[in-house]
C-alpha cells in the first residue's frame, strides 16, 4: 500500500500516534515516474523489519516514510533502530505529532522537546509548511516556536542559526504537525531487491561481507557463495561464516547461503599442476561454480571482495585471468579501498570482529610458496589442461549445501 492520507478528526486518535518515527529517504525523490515502485519497496522492507517491535502503521506521504505505533506495547527504541539499518532511508526522526494549530504546536514544543535538549547548548528552528494554507509562514513558527524554546529551557540555550548543536525541526503536513530534535543518520542507498539480485562469494574475512553489504546498499538483493575444503578446513571456519552473513542480514534482511567443497578440487591441482599457479587455477574454478550457483538461483551479477594489489589473486592480471572464465558481470566494490578504509566499512556494518576470528578458509589450504601475481592467459589455460575440469566442476557442484539466514526468525 503507498499513500495513506486519513484524516484524523479526533484528540483521541492524535494521542494514539502521539509519538512517531518519521523516515526520509534521498536518491528516490529522483527516480521520477519510478518512484512510486522504490517507495513501495522501501515501506514492504520496514513492515517486514518492524514486526519484532510491535504493531505499526507505516506508509509513505510526501518524501516521508511514516512510522506510527498503535498500541502502548510497541518498542519505538528498537524500531528506530532498526529503521537506521534499512537501505534507502537516510534520516530517522522521533516526532511528536500535534494538532495542526499554533496553540497546540507551541504547548508541544514546551512539553517535548525540553528531555530531548539535555547537554544542548545552542539550536536553531526550521520550520517545513508544505501545508501553504497554514495561516503563519515558515519564518513566523520557527520564530514562534524559537521564543517557547527559549521559555521553556529556562534561559539555558541560545539560539545559533549558523552552526547550532541541534536543528528543531516544525512540520506542518497535510493532516498533522510534526515536531524533532535532531535527525539520526540512516544506511543511504537503495531498497533492496530494487536493483534484482547478485551473488556473493563469501569468504571468512574481512572483505567480502562489505563487498556484500556495499552492493546491498544499491539495491541488490544478495545470496551467497562459500567455498569449503573440509576436512583441510574445520566445522568452526565454516561456523564463522554462517554467523557472518547472520550479521549482514541486520542490513540485508535475508541471505541465502550456499556452501560447495572444493576438497577434491584442491587435491587434484596439488597433484597435477605446478604448484605456482595453484591461486590463479583455484580462482578460475571457483568463478565456475558461482557463476552456475548464479544461474540457477536467477542472480544476474557475481560479488567478490577483491582489492586491486592486495593479494596475488587480486592483480590486474589475475582478475583479467579470472574474468575471462566469468559471463556475467563481476561487481568488485572494494577495488578502489586500500585495507584501513575497508575496516572502517567492516565495523559499520557490524562483522569486522567475526571477520578476525582466527580460522582458516579454503584459499590458505596448500598456498603455493610463490603464487604468479602476472599470469598469462595461455600458461594458465594449459595448466589446467591437466586436469579434467568439467567432471571436477560437476562433482563440487554436488556437494552444494544451502542455509537461510535472517534478520529475525519470522523475516521471510
Amino acid at each position: 500500500m503507498g499513500k495513506s492520507p486519513l484524516a484524523r478528526d479526533t484528540k483521541e486518535e492524535i494521542k494514539m500516534i502521539d509519538e512517531v518515527i518519521l523516515c526520509k529517504y534521498g536518491e528516490i525523490v529522483l527516480k521520477g515516474q519510478n518512484r512510486r515502485n522504490f517507495e513501495s519497496m522501501l515501506v514492504k522492507e520496514l513492515r517486514r523489519r518492524a514486526c519484532p517491535h510491535g504493531i505499526f502503521k507505516i506508509y509513505y506521504n510526501q518524501s516521508t516514510i511514516y512510522v506510527e505505533p498503535q498500541n502502548d506495547e510497541c518498542d519505538m527504541d528498537g524500531m528506530s533502530e532498526t529503521a537506521k539499518h534499512i537501505f534507502g532511508i537516510i534520516g530517522v526522526n522521533r516526532a511528536k505529532a500535534c494538532e495542526k494549530n499554533m496553540e497546540s504546536i507551541i504547548a508541544t514544543a514546551k512539553e517535548y522537546l525540553p528531555a530531548k535538549l539535555v547537554g544542548k547548548k545552542t539550536f536553531k528552528v526550521d520550520a517545513r509548511r508544505s501545508d501553504k494554507a497554514f495561516p503563519l509562514t515558515s519564518p513566523e513558527i520557527s520564530r514562534d516556536v524559537g521564543a517557547a524554546v527559549l521559555e521553556a529551557t529556562g534561559g539555558r540555550m541560545r539560539v545559533d542559526v549558523k552552526n547550532p548543536d541541534v536543528v528543531i525541526t516544525v512540520e506542518v503536513r497535510d493532516t498533522q504537525a510534526y515536531i524533532r530534535a535532531g535527525q539520526e543518520a540512516g544506511a543511504g542507498g537503495l531498497p533492496i531487491r530494487s536493483a534484482g539480485r547478485g551473488l556473493l562469494m563469501l569468504s571468512g574475512g574481512i572483505d567480502s561481507p562489505v563487498a556484500g553489504c556495499m552492493m546491498a546498499k544499491r539495491g541488490l538483493e544478495i545470496e551467497a557463495l562459500h567455498f569449503e575444503s573440509f576436512p583441510y578446513t574445520s566445522e568452526r571456519a565454516r561456523e564463522k561464516v554462517m554467523q557472518l552473513a547472520e550479521e549482514m542480514c541486520e542490513f540485508c534482511g535475508r541471505m541465502y547461503v550456499h556452501v560447495i567443497s572444493l576438497t577434491h578440487i584442491q587435491e587434484e591441482l596439488r597433484d597435477n599442476c605446478e604448484e605456482d599457479y595453484f591461486t590463479i587455477l583455484l580462482r578460475i574454478f571457483m568463478m565456475r561454480l558461482a557463476e552456475r550457483c548464479a544461474r540457477d538461483y536467477k542472480c544476474h551479477a557475481l560479488i567478490t571482495g577483491e582489492s586491486l594489489g592486495q593479494v596475488a589473486s587480486q592483480t590486474l592480471a589475475a582478475i583479467e585471468v579470472t574474468d575471462s572464465v566469468a559471463n556475467m558481470p563481476v561487481f568488485r566494490p572494494c577495488i578502489g579501498l586500500d585495507k584501513n578504509e575497508i575496516i572502517i566499512q567492516a565495523r559499520k556494518f557490524g562483522t569486522f570482529e567475526t571477520s578476525i576470528l582466527p580460522f582458516e578458509d579454503c584459499c590458505t589450504v596448500f598456498t603455493p610458496r610463490h603464487p604468479k601475481t602476472q599470469p598469462r592467459i595461455d600458461d594458465v589455460m594449459r595448466e589446467l589442461a591437466k586436469v579434467d575440469v568439467e567432471a571436477l566442476l560437476d562433482e563440487a557442484y554436488a556437494t552444494m549445501t544451502t542455509e537461510i539466514k535472517v534478520v529475525y526468525e519470522g523475516y521471510r
